[in-house]
């Protein structure tokens, strides 16, 4: 958001390790169990067979401006680090698991995932559990029972029919007047264009036509920026609900069931589901060094693992979090003089939940260990005009952490492409600074501004496809690596 298994050795293709210390889950179920579940339904990234970086320790890096001047610590690093199997992981996230959206069955797969993958690396590994609101989702499908067709998760609204399916021809009533409608849309689906003003006299004209679902569309957002999924509210029915599903769609989707429709009529179903009493995870893992271990300083590497409504995730910020589970796998064998501590949040998309949890269950003199948070939000778009990596601070000023990323980027060759250090909040580096803890996000983004976002942002197009370069993460994994090292090895 900005208001997402290796072997022992290296360089060998990634495969579950064996040895590794004793799971340390703290939240409820069988570790086995889950596990089990995990290698039946998901797989993961042990299948996808990788080996070295794309390009040599002592190479230039494509888009830097020299060759690079490694210290040693910098080379134990960039010569192990891989995107490609961080890509192994990326896969299982945002292909096999989907949205992963704060408290829902999904985000609690995705956390299970990650404790597992951090576990066998040999991390002591933790669950924390926080509550948070309930959410109302929606799926669309045009052929239930056949994924490579229309087959969307979207926003339901709460105040309308929720629990429930209907199918139905599908109606595009365009600005949803009454003079929009044809004579006849009893039991069908209706396609209507979303003004929020206009709302509720919108659907109570689909309801009154007899529509058996409203599907709204939003409007186009201006390019980059493509609009979202949503779950449309009716503050006017909170008491007395629509009896009809309501829907939003994404900006993407809409296009796509217009140009369906005039090419062919269809049939759209509709399915609505809402998720109470929720409870999201933070997934934390750490290793300490030999000495001073429970009072050595802290480094911490960290990313949200959630996604918005009806996005995969893939750049945001399935990245991050892969970037995190890549770094946990070398840094692992690496010696430090510092505990270093993975923080895999949950809930960020509903305005930081999860590290702002994490940061208030800290006691002063735990806050008082942490040396610099590395937050990675977004850090392998594709889009060819975000060729400037943003250090972003919450309070605008150079702290631990962006010395730190802003050296290792002049030792690898990259220094005219990192931005100064930018003030912008808006991801999981502010529930730090807030309380005075150095942290900085670090992202690709637009030369001009770290407004300029990806056109796959929160989107259904976030996908690995779409939106995720290899050579992008690959300098990422160096950066946060080579900076992250340093700080441990020198806290």
């Amino acid at each position: 958001m900005d208001t997402s298994a290796a072997s022992s050795s290296d360089s060998s293709a990634a495969a579950a390790p064996t040895g590794t210390t004793p799971s340390e889950h703290t939240s409820s179920g069988s570790f086995l169990s889950r596990r089990r579940a995990l290698a039946i339904g998901l797989g993961g990234a042990a299948g996808l067979a990788v080996a070295s970086p794309a390009w040599a320790v002592t190479d230039q890096r494509p888009g830097s401006t020299r060759p690079p001047s490694l210290h040693p610590g910098d080379r134990l690093v960039a010569s192990r680090v891989s995107a490609w199997r961080a890509l192994g992981h990326l896969r299982v996230l945002s292909e096999r698991i989907g949205p992963r959206i704060g408290g829902t069955a999904s985000e609690r797969t995705a956390a299970d995932y990650l404790a597992d993958v951090l576990d066998d690396l040999g991390y002591r590994t933790s669950l924390q559990p926080f509550a948070v609101a309930d959410k109302f989702l929606a799926q669309l499908s045009s052929r239930p029972g056949l994924p490579n067709d229309l087959n969307w998760q979207v926003g339901a609204s709460p105040h309308a029919a929720l629990d429930t399916r209907v199918s139905g021809r599908v109606v595009d009533v365009k600005a949803g007047t009454p003079a929009d409608y044809p004579e006849d849309v009893t039991g069908k689906v209706v396609l209507v264009d979303y003004v929020a003003a206009q709302r509720e006299a919108l659907v109570a004209t689909a309801v009154a036509k007899g529509a058996a679902a409203v599907v709204f569309l939003p409007a186009d957002l201006v390019e980059p920026r493509r609009a979202s999924a949503f779950a449309p509210t009716l503050p006017g029915s909170a008491t007395s609900p629509v009896p009809i599903p309501v829907v939003g769609v994404a900006q993407a989707q809409k296009h796509r069931l217009r140009e369906r429709l005039a090419a062919r009529p269809f049939t759209l179903t509709v399915s609505t589901s809402a998720h109470r009493g929720l409870t999201s995870h933070n997934v934390l893992a750490e290793r300490s060094p030999r000495r001073h271990g429970s009072t050595s300083p802290v480094v911490m590497v960290s990313a949200h693992y959630d996604t918005v409504i009806g996005a995969p995730g893939a750049n945001d910020d399935g990245s991050g979090t892969v970037l995190c589970l890549e770094l946990a796998r070398v840094l692992r064998s690496l010696p430090t003089d510092a505990t270093i501590r993975f923080g895999l949040w949950g809930s960020e998309e509903q305005g930081l939940i999860g590290s702002r949890y994490h940061v208030a269950q800290l006691p002063q003199a735990e806050r008082d260990r942490i040396v610099a948070v590395y937050q990675n939000d977004m850090v392998a778009t594709s889009w060819d005009p975000a060729t400037r990596y943003w250090l972003l601070s919450f309070d605008g000023l150079a702290n631990r952490a962006t010395n730190e990323v802003a050296a290792a980027a002049t030792r690898l060759g990259y220094d005219p492409r990192i931005s100064p250090v930018t003030l912008r909040g808006s991801s999981d580096h502010q529930s730090f600074q807030e309380v005075g803890i150095a942290s900085a996000n670090f992202s690709w983004r637009g030369e001009e501004s770290p407004a300029l976002l990806e056109p796959p942002y929160h989107s259904p197009e976030d996908t690995i496809e779409k939106n995720v370069s290899v050579e992008r993460l690959q300098v990422s994994l160096e950066l946060i690596g080579c900076a992250a090292y340093a700080t441990a090895r020198n806290p």
